[in-house]
């Protein structure tokens, strides 16, 4: 009998023999997601991919229909990261990674109206560093001016904008660490000084200030007190692996852009404070779920994007969860800038991953993403835990495997009863 000889190689060597029939991958280092259908196993980290020059930012984008896959891969990739020391922190306005935060040993941050916890969106991470006065002020002066347009559901006119920056910087002459109801209070009643460096009188300040005013007061005394209106609680943990602040208490109400918005200037605080105290070695992914909620308003937009613009110098992976392309339109302002906006978030956002979309959400999803006609294609009929991942200049088709520990993680629809469940 003839003995057929065979050529044995690695994988890495078989790739360079046939250039045209084996992928080359993404990277070897990071976390194992699941497999690539065009060649093996496909790892991911933006932090790797960063310092080795793939993508220019960490930011990443997942969009796709309900029960296509994108929570199951957001849950497992937060909990793959864990092996790696990441820090992952998640704004839940569903309250859907409760078990997530249960295999990690911790508990979700729960914050509802009337409740236990509070979080103070205006600390000052860097408690009263004097070269950092001027950026804590314009940080504060932004959150409160997006929160108010939201509320108002207008862009703010010069007169408010500049009664806020007075009533910030005049509480910070009197608080270490100033809360909402001390600016509500400077408003109402500015001072004397901030009036004459304005040339103009206490009742006209006054003015200028009262409907910004009253809009803030809702976070003080109205629908949305007892979340944002104190100092931070004492006992609250970050030291853990996951942080989860869950908003499903609030869910469905017109107000979760604004507390969404709230948790993030206070993570974002977090952020800057663990930078100080780690020489800069702490890597973040920060998740925002249903990020439409922020991204319907023009201001709240913009605020978000300029904390997506300062990832690669604080060292955070920020993931915005949408569930269709037209969720990253701002609603309310002229269609010129709500594309504006959405391209911007999309260019800060170099890892862009997309499962099925319907047929009315194709050519908006392919404009904004910037998807060839074969990707176009592609995305009408990608099947249940597959999808289009574009990193950087190059595209994957990837399948996400789940494992069966992993299985509790995922399995979020237990109401509509048992159905066989697959290792996607």
């Amino acid at each position: 009998m003839a003995v057929t000889s065979c050529h044995v190689a690695t994988t890495k060597q078989l790739s360079g023999a046939y250039p045209f029939l084996c992928e080359s991958g993404l990277t070897e280092r990071g976390t194992i997601i699941g497999q690539d259908l065009l060649g093996g196993p496909f790892c991911f980290d933006p932090f790797e991919l960063y310092d080795q020059g793939v993508i220019s930012n960490p930011n990443m984008v997942v969009m796709g229909q309900l029960g296509k896959g994108k929570s199951s891969l957001i849950k497992t990739y937060l909990w793959r990261q864990g092996v790696f020391g990441r820090r992952c922190w998640v704004i839940d306005p569903k309250g859907e990674y409760g078990e997530l935060a249960a295999h990690s040993g911790v508990q979700p941050i729960s914050l509802y109206p009337g409740g236990h916890v509070r979080l103070n969106p205006l600390d000052d991470p860097y408690a009263g560093g004097g070269d950092k006065r001027d950026i804590v002020t314009s940080r504060r002066v932004g959150l409160l001016a997006a929160i108010i347009s939201v509320s108002l559901q207008r862009v703010l006119l010069p007169g408010e904008i500049t009664s806020i920056e007075m009533a910030v910087r005049d509480v910070e002459s009197r608080h270490k660490q100033p809360v909402i109801p001390h600016v509500v209070e400077a408003l109402l009643s500015p001072s004397y000084a901030s009036a004459t460096m304005l040339r103009t009188t206490v009742t006209e300040l006054a003015e200028d200030g009262r409907q910004v005013a009253l809009e803030l007061r809702r976070l003080v005394t109205g629908d949305m007190f007892g979340m944002f209106d104190a100092p931070t609680t004492d006992n609250i943990s970050l030291d853990g692996p996951l942080v989860v602040l869950d908003l499903s208490a609030i869910y469905g109400s017109n107000a979760l852009g604004i507390l969404m918005t709230c948790a993030m200037a206070w993570l974002q605080g977090i952020t800057d404070r663990l930078e100080m105290t780690t020489a800069g070695n702490s890597q973040i992914i920060l998740v925002v779920d249903e990020a439409w909620a922020v991204l319907k308003n023009p201001a709240a937009a913009r605020w978000l994007q300029s904390s997506w613009k300062l990832a690669r110098a604080k060292g955070v992976s920020n993931i915005a969860v949408v569930h269709r392309a037209s969720d990253l339109l701002a609603v309310g302002s002229s269609g010129a800038e709500q594309i504006e906006l959405a391209k911007g978030l999309l260019s800060d956002s170099e890892t862009r991953v997309i499962y099925t979309q319907p047929p009315g959400e194709v050519a908006l999803t392919s404009e904004l993403m910037g998807l060839t006609p074969v990707e176009e294609e592609i995305i009408r009929k990608l099947g249940r835990g597959i999808a289009l991942w574009k990193v950087g200049q190059r595209s994957f088709l990837v399948r996400h495997i789940i494992s069966a520990i992993e299985q509790q993680l995922v399995h979020t629809d237990q109401r509509m009863g048992v159905r066989e469940r697959q290792n996607v």
